[in-house]
């Protein structure tokens, strides 16, 4: 007696993969919990995806634009849209990977090996992008300033936390470092010196009333980093750290200069001087696609998902995924894998990547970014809605900088 042929659809394929290899994608969350990379330094991480995603049949490249970064590439060789998964693997100083970037891994490799196997079918080239550093600076930055991201049709991501949703806007991001150099002296002859810790003690507490006066949903926050090595001599050198963040890059670098006038007046009145320098990866805002949005919100509710965030309009953080968006549609959608009362960048977060709950988000995660890119395979027209949508998101957010 003949057995009878099993047939699958392509959507069974896609959650036939993930929820079969769930164990060697949770292997890959657990390792890199155990061996926490921060960024550039991902080294080891980078070796271990690597090696999974050649396993899996992808073309690869290690130290891709970045020492740490990495690219997997399954070309059909037949036309089609190019679709961009993203991976993030850095963790944090003390915490580890309280970011969840262990498991945002995993999603992209667990994303990509599911539609690997049924692009075939459709066309086009498939990345899994490996983006190191996102926490300071900014491996997706430096990729997209390479043109990783020019003939992308679309990128996507999944970032875990305390709720489900579409994403939403992040913050531009100006860091700036403020050193200030003045004259040593002993304790008991101040004249013959000339303070640079005044000089910083008195620009940190300028640049904080300059909060007063900005646009709603900016901030500005900072460190005095240098102030000095001993209570009896005047300090010959200080510095101060800032994030300036704003809606846009424009009104940042606004407030920047606002802050740079201020200081300048300080250390002309403590006879100082001073410099500025970037010491971190200026992150640009995230720009929105409403299209990709509705479609992550559609299979997210396929898959049985609930109380699903919509779009954030308010931005508070900032990240590296505004530099993608500048250059192609880009959703970066967020899953559940702990309470409310776990914050973010804690050890508390790390530990719910390795949970029941981070393997659960894992594959709703997974199955909604597979389930998004088979239907943009499946409907070329919502592709090419998503594209515009993005080209009039592009001219606006322009147009909006020149005005700033």
């Amino acid at each position: 007696m003949r057995k009878k042929a099993i047939y699958m659809t392509v959507k069974e394929q896609l959650i036939a993969s993930i929820e079969t290899n769930i164990d060697a994608y949770m292997e890959i969350v657990q390792t890199l919990y155990d061996n926490p990379e921060i960024g550039n330094e991902e080294f080891e991480t980078m070796k271990l995806l690597v090696s999974y995603l050649t396993k899996a049949g992808f073309d690869t490249q290690s130290a891709y634009i970045v020492p740490t970064g990495f690219l997997g590439t399954y070309d059909t060789h037949k036309p089609g849209p190019t679709i961009a998964v993203m991976c993030e693997y850095d963790a944090l100083p003390e915490v580890g990977h309280g970011c969840g970037h262990n498991l945002i891994a995993a999603i992209g490799v667990a994303t990509g090996e599911a539609v690997k196997g049924i692009i075939d079918q459709f066309g086009g080239k498939l990345l899994v992008v490996g983006t190191p550093a996102e926490e300071n600076f900014g491996g997706k930055v430096s990729m997209a300033e390479a043109g990783v991201f020019d003939a992308v049709d679309v990128a996507l991501m999944v970032h875990p936390g305390v709720k489900n949703g579409v994403g939403g806007r992040s913050n531009a991001l100006n860091p700036i470092k403020f050193e200030f150099f003045g004259k040593n002296a002993h304790g008991c002859h101040p004249d013959l010196g000339r303070s640079a810790l005044d000089a910083a003690v008195m620009s940190y507490l300028q640049i904080n009333l300059l909060r007063q006066f900005a646009k709603p949903h900016t901030y500005i926050h900072g460190i005095i980093k240098d102030g000095g090595q001993a209570a009896n001599v005047i300090p010959g050198y200080a510095s101060l750290e800032y994030y300036f963040r704003a809606p846009t890059m424009s009104y940042a670098k606004y407030l920047t200069e606002r802050a740079n006038k201020a200081v300048e007046g300080i250390c002309l009145a403590n006879d100082v001087t001073f410099k500025t320098s970037t010491y971190e990866c200026p992150y640009e805002d995230t720009l929105i696609n409403y299209t990709l949005a509705d479609i992550l919100m559609e299979k997210y509710q396929e898959i049985g998902l609930t109380d699903i965030a919509p779009v954030e309009e308010v931005a508070a953080g900032s990240t590296d995924v505004g530099a993608v968006s500048y250059k192609c549609p880009t959703i970066q959608g967020n899953i559940k894998i702990a309470d409310s009362h776990v914050g973010a960048h804690t050890k508390e977060m790390a530990a719910a990547t390795i949970s029941p709950d981070g393997k659960k988000g894992l594959i709703s995660a997974a199955k909604g970014l597979a389930l998004t890119i088979l239907e943009l395979l499946e409907n070329p027209e919502l592709l090419a809605a998503v594209k515009a949508e993005h080209q009039e998101t592009i001219k606006k957010a322009l147009t909006l900088d020149s005005l700033a």
